[in-house]
């Protein structure tokens, strides 16, 4: 079977066309990061074990802070230790070639596609990413870039006096927080791009969805607005999911039951230079 058909790549050679790619965990599963709700993101406080959905909340981190902290200084290191890989390159490919037609929406905080070389005027980074910290108290909301005394791979180690130092937001002494949306929070336009991501659905011709399950409210909002406009979808995932059959009842859209490092690079040839 032909992965890219006739009409899709048409859309992505006429310059009139809005292209869109959305990417989830799939796409850095590839790179050796675990997916977010796997089993390798269990972590222990104590005698007792939280998943990520318990620990990555606004409420976890009112409650035991440096824990949350040393569980995404932890993360952090795993993402600093990947690397990019061809998918995440072809998307940088995509953004190159396409020029204003392109934006990317990825849900992931681990910085590969910006390290690929996509551009962040043109990412729209809707879960945040590990890298930024910002003011728990929102004294201000400006983002700041995480010391690099503490960007390294950590095992379950507590934080020492002098690195939680360098965690105080500067302006009123309160904790810093990780730049990212946890699972008790709403998306807003301010760090979760929620009003241009939507204005771009709104205009998109094809969604390129990559390696997501759906499972957040924000990327079901954008695949279900633009299938509604009657717009091509390619739902780009080895395993089926919430996407795939509105991408294959899509006009000239489909399911691609294929690794994204195989698939991206192909779609990226058929975009004009």
């Amino acid at each position: 079977m032909k992965l890219i058909n006739r009409q899709i790549a048409a859309l992505l050679k006429d310059p009139s066309k809005n292209i869109t790619v959305l990417t989830g965990a799939g796409i850095s599963a590839e790179s050796g990061i675990p997916t977010f709700r796997g089993p390798e993101g269990y972590w222990t406080i104590g005698a007792k074990v939280y998943m990520p959905q318990e620990i990555a909340t606004l409420a976890m981190f009112r409650q035991e802070p440096q824990e949350v902290w040393e569980w995404y200084l932890y993360r952090l290191g795993v993402c600093l230790d990947a690397k990019p890989n061809a998918g995440h390159s072809a998307i940088a490919d995509m953004e190159r070639k396409l020029g204003h037609r392109f934006t990317l929406i990825t849900q992931n905080i681990d910085n590969l596609h910006i390290r690929a070389g996509n551009s962040l005027e043109k990412t729209y980074q809707i879960h945040g990413n590990i890298n930024f910290t910002r003011c728990a108290k929102r004294c201000i909301s400006a983002l700041f870039s995480l010391p690099d005394a503490l960007r390294k791979k950590r095992q379950h180690k507590a934080l020492h006096s002098n690195e939680i130092e360098l965690l105080r937001c500067a302006s009123c002494g309160s904790w810093l927080r990780p730049h990212v949306l946890w699972f008790d929070e709403y998306y807003d336009e301010e760090y979760s791009r929620f009003d241009s991501s939507m204005a771009r659905a709104a205009t998109t011709d094809l969604l390129i969805v990559v390696g997501t399950s759906g499972a957040t409210a924000l990327p079901n909002n954008i695949v279900t607005m633009v299938y509604q406009q009657g717009k091509t979808i390619i739902d780009i995932n080895p395993e089926k999911n919430p996407f795939s059959e509105l991408a294959s009842a899509s006009p000239d859209g489909a399911y691609i039951n294929q690794r994204s490092s195989s698939v991206l690079p192909l779609l990226a040839e058929y975009c004009p230079v």
